[in-house]
């Protein structure tokens, strides 16, 4: 008897191995292939990974459902998603989820009736003005729908149905959605100055080369980057190519939208988490399907299944919101350099502020560096000043916008120009205590102290969503009217602004006040449109706006985030502040900039206030590079971070100890910990921290693996490893 032809199939669940299934008759099998298979009591979507290892009883074989009408996922993103599988060690099943995120994409789309040109030669003679608009518009030959087509001619839909009966349109059968539209190469984009030119040339010849090559386009805050790698776009464009660019925060890139239109002529793929459903449908079946040539997207848009993936960009390269903490844990700036090399095609990372990976990275010559030095047409970089807040003293307690700012913000504001006062703190105040007592509000379920918010009336968390509503007496001694709120959120600062400029319009834009996507779009309308005088805001303001009339920047706490003894605290901070600085006077009005500080004589602050921006900022890095190569500690080394996390803090207590018992220690590898995270309670979970540091030849993976599988882990602990981790919380 003949054994049945078996597949290895891996399935989207954390599981680390593709099981064997029976190839049906009728199935092609073909490696990549998207296929329906049951697991347990449900049939679930897969694919087929590879040929069956055949060590599998024939009677325990189930065989595979269906196989589903789309192109097999390419060898070189199953490449990709094992490999990312072994340097993140999480479970293979899991990084594909990462892909096949969109189920219901797999299923065929329903079709629709679309109109296009007949096959009656057109007669102007006896059509309508809105007839002869339609078949205008039909000439490109795009089916449409009738409304659509009806839109775009500015007739009724009668018009059309009118010209399907005389033949002179036809109808046929589409998909939901419609094709997508390409985007056009050849439309002519913004007249580049020589420098931007030079740069846009670089990057077209790597795409032209069809190889890989990593360049680095670094380049002020208003230098005109976005317009320069809208070239090497085009090239990939002109080559068949599929282009991603990833973006910190998609959601918040309504302007980066408009710019790329204006561009191309027609909107790209979007993805995001702010999508419906059933726009992530079609934008993972376009990709899929190799219909949709541009995706703009945030970190997770690089799973998606391309199927002829050609340039990656990643413009803000060094943001934070590349890694993604939770699931599976990944850089996604990181992982698309190796996404890039594994499909020999070129990758762009864009930056003002680069990471010092990636700076150390180009002066090593492993990236391409392009410089863009000062800014696109009349506009300069703006004047950055200092305030010493120990002696430009706010005027009260109460108050903490310094005298020198709040000038500054007045003779802006006579000017009719807009000032921006930031502040990276949500709420009225990130402390509340009891002036009788001293209770502080903290959150039961994280080690957290409660926001507060006048805007809801409550003390939030802003790490699990707890809340409660603040009481008109202390619940420890129960004293009326005792209550204090300590420290500035945007709130409490939008109230000292309303004091002192009462005749000014004045904006809040933080992630509490624009909760949807229209929202923020209003608001940042109403910002370009003059229609604000004063915007208050928090890291949401920071990236990538253009505000022509901007012209003052104040940073009420510059401090903030310098200290808890983050590796990367320093460097961060000035990445943040230098974009908030580059808001201003991006037109022909320079900007000022003033940072309120309590520590004027620090490397940071006096980086940020140097001369030159990009001069005192190489300085910065060298130094920041010095130090981490003397501490031995990235990109110097290889950190990995072990989170011991659970419900029962005795439980999470005594794996921790054991784990830093057997820990792998020598000369070339050290294991500090473990020790309570500086969030020790999160969402209810008690959580400990190990932190392995080892030199860059060792197989760090293979350790760790070697290390943990030599420890019994309980069901209620979770042990999470972080590759390279960029927050230690």
């Amino acid at each position: 008897m003949l054994k049945a032809k078996t597949k290895a199939v891996l399935t989207p669940f954390p599981i680390d191995k593709a099981y064997d299934y029976a190839l049906p008759d009728g199935i092609d099998g073909e490696a990549g292939s998207y296929v329906c298979v049951p697991l347990g009591t449900r049939e679930i979507p897969a694919v087929i990974w590879g040929e069956g290892a055949g060590d599998v009883k024939p009677h325990k074989i189930k065989a595979i459902v269906s196989e589903y009408d789309l192109p097999p996922l390419p060898a070189v993103h199953r490449k990709f998603l094992d490999w990312v599988s072994s340097y993140t060690m999480a479970a293979k099943g899991a990084v594909l989820k990462l892909t096949l995120s969109v189920p219901k994409a797999l299923e065929p789309p329903a079709t629709i009736k679309g109109y296009m040109l007949g096959d009656i030669e057109p007669d102007d003679k006896g059509l309508s003005p809105a007839a002869k608009r339609a078949m205008e518009v039909a000439a490109d030959n795009l089916p449409r729908r009738a409304s659509e087509l009806a839109a775009e001619a500015e007739c009724s839909t009668g018009v059309i149905k009118t010209l399907e009966s005389k033949g002179l349109l036809k109808t046929v059968q589409l998909k939901t959605p419609p094709p997508c539209r390409v985007p056009d190469a050849e439309r002519a984009g913004a007249l580049l100055s020589a420098p931007q030119r030079e740069c846009a040339d670089a990057l077209t010849a790597m795409v032209k080369a069809d190889e890989y090559g990593a360049a680095l386009l670094d380049g002020v805050t208003g230098a005109g980057k976005t317009e320069v790698y809208f070239e090497a776009v085009a090239q990939a464009l002109r080559q068949q190519k599929q282009v991603l660019i990833l973006l910190p925060e998609i959601a918040l890139s309504n302007a980066f939208l408009e710019r790329f239109k204006a561009r191309f002529g027609c909107a790209p793929a979007l993805w995001h988490s702010s999508l419906s459903p059933a726009k992530r449908k079609t934008t993972w079946r376009g990709v899929a399907e190799g219909q949709s040539k541009v995706v703009i997207g945030a970190r997770s848009a690089l799973f998606l299944p391309y199927q002829n993936l050609g340039l990656i960009i990643v413009d803000e390269e060094h943001d934070p919101a590349y890694k993604q903490e939770e699931g599976v844990i990944y850089n996604a700036r990181d992982m698309a350099v190796v996404r890039a090399h594994l499909g020999k095609f070129p990758i762009v990372m864009v930056s003002a502020t680069p990471a010092l990976e990636t700076m150390q990275n180009a002066w090593a010559g492993r990236y391409q560096h392009l410089t863009l030095p000062m800014r696109h047409g009349a506009a300069t970089l703006p004047d950055i000043k200092l305030i010493d807040l120990k002696k430009d003293k706010p005027e009260t307690r109460q108050n903490f916008i310094a005298p020198t700012l709040e000038t500054a913000m007045r003779e802006t504001l006579e000017k009719g120009e807009q000032s921006l006062l930031f502040l990276n703190r949500r709420g009225y105040a990130p402390l509340t205590l009891c002036r009788h007592c001293g209770h502080r509000f903290q959150c039961p379920r994280c080690t957290a102290w409660l926001i507060e918010h006048r805007r809801t009336t409550k003390l939030h968390c802003h790490h699990c969503d707890y809340y409660v509503r603040v009481p008109h007496a202390c619940p420890e001694c129960h004293e009326p009217d005792t209550l204090a709120a300590c420290g500035p959120g945007v709130e409490r600062i939008k109230d000292e602004v309303i004091e002192k400029f009462p005749e000014a319009k004045v904006l809040v834009l933080s992630s509490d006040t624009a909760t949807t996507h229209d929202e923020l779009r209003k608001m940042l309308d109403d910002i370009q449109g003059g229609q604000v005088d004063i915007i208050i805001g928090t890291q949401i303001i920071a990236k990538g706006h253009h505000f022509p009339q901007l012209t003052c920047v104040g940073v009420v706490d510059a401090d903030l985030g310098l200290t808890g003894g983050d590796l990367r605290a320093t460097e961060r901070v000035y990445q943040l502040l230098h974009q908030v600085a580059g808001r201003a006077g991006r037109e022909k009005t320079q900007g000022l900039v003033y940072l309120q500080t309590f520590t004027p004589e620090a490397r940071v602050m006096q980086a940020l206030a140097s001369a030159s921006m990009s001069e005192g900022r190489d300085e910065f890095l060298e130094v920041e590079l010095a130090e981490r190569e003397a501490a031995n500690m990235p990109p110097f080394s290889r950190l990995v971070g072990i989170i011991v996390s659970g419900r029962d803090e005795n439980q999470v207590k005594e794996v921790a100890q054991i784990l830093g018992q057997v820990a792998p220690q020598g000369d070339k590898i050290q294991t500090l910990g473990p020790a309570e995270a500086p969030m020790y309670r999160l969402r209810g979970k008690f959580r400990r921290r190990l932190l392995v540091r080892a030199e860059k030849a060792i197989d760090i993976q293979k350790t760790i693996k070697h290390w943990l599988k030599s420890v019994k882990i309980p069901s209620g602990v979770k042990v999470q490893i972080d590759i390279d981790p960029q927050s230690f919380y």
